[in-house]
């Protein structure tokens, strides 16, 4: 009897070690009350970059004279195999590999780098010039072309569009489901390329609560992130190869081996 409750409490035991050991691989963020948290100025703002597309409203108590800087573009479509015109939709600027766009009336505009606000800002003074001296434009640059990639041990893979132009890695793997019972916290890859087009991966630990005061914690336009899978996934991948591969061979010999019973009797 004595030997039996030694059994179990050994069992107990050991899956008790099992369970935490599990844990500490999988649980986010577990050492949230030793960390110091870093006090921001302000908000997170997404920088532009090049090749981000820009519409850009300019907005005055006199229509007529924003006119020529909200230029509008038709927009087809085909209704009863007859073409037609849609209501006109606002120009988009592409902002170029030297980080610049080209806008109406004051030429080209260096925005590479800017925040949006800074953006705001800097239409909002070159166009002043323009205007009669009591107009004070009202300047709205929005990005609409931010977007950041998922890839790897996640429920849900792809591209999600940002339209708040502000999201965490958490936020993006939410949206891509999270990471399966596969994925590997604490080796997560984030592929980053700057505005000279040089490409950088950085490898993140979301196992640690650190990972809010990461300049990677906020992800920029075209960010990727690859979750890998953990060594369980890779062997079964591997073993699944090696199993199929087995009994397409052995089909074969099989098959082959029919044959020539067939032929000799």
């Amino acid at each position: 009897m004595k030997n039996a409750y030694l059994t179990i409490l050994l069992f107990a035991t050991v899956v008790l070690v099992s369970s935490c050991a599990s844990t500490k691989k999988i649980a986010y963020l577990q050492n949230s009350d030793d960390i110091a948290y870093e006090v921001s100025d302000s908000l997170y703002d997404a920088h532009i970059m090049p090749k981000d597309v820009l519409t850009i409203t300019v907005s005055t108590t006199d229509p007529e004279a924003a006119a020529p800087f909200n230029l509008s573009v038709p927009t087809a479509f085909n209704q009863n195999n007859r073409s037609s015109t849609a209501q006109p939709i606002l120009q988009a600027y592409l902002v170029d590999n030297d980080g610049r766009i080209d806008f109406p009336m004051v030429g080209k505009l260096q925005v590479g780098g800017l925040t949006k606000s800074a953006c705001e800002q800097l239409i909002h003074d070159r166009i002043k010039p323009y205007l009669n001296e009591n107009e004070n434009p009202i300047v709205t640059v929005r990005m609409t072309s931010y977007s950041v990639s998922v890839l790897g041990e996640v429920t849900r893979p792809g591209s999600f569009q940002v339209t708040r132009e502000k999201i965490t890695i958490l936020e993006a793997l939410a949206l891509a489901g999270d990471l399966t019972i596969y994925g590997v916290r604490d080796r997560v890859k984030l592929v980053r390329e700057d505005a000279k087009g040089r490409k950088k991966i950085h490898t993140l630990d979301l196992t640690d609560a650190n990972i809010v005061n990461s300049p990677y914690y906020y992800l920029q336009q075209n960010d990727v992130v690859y979750v890998e899978p953990n060594k369980v996934k890779s062997q079964n991948a591997t073993i699944g190869q090696v199993t199929s591969m087995a009994l397409s061979a052995t089909g074969i010999l099989i098959s082959l081996a029919t044959l020539i019973f067939n032929i000799l009797k």
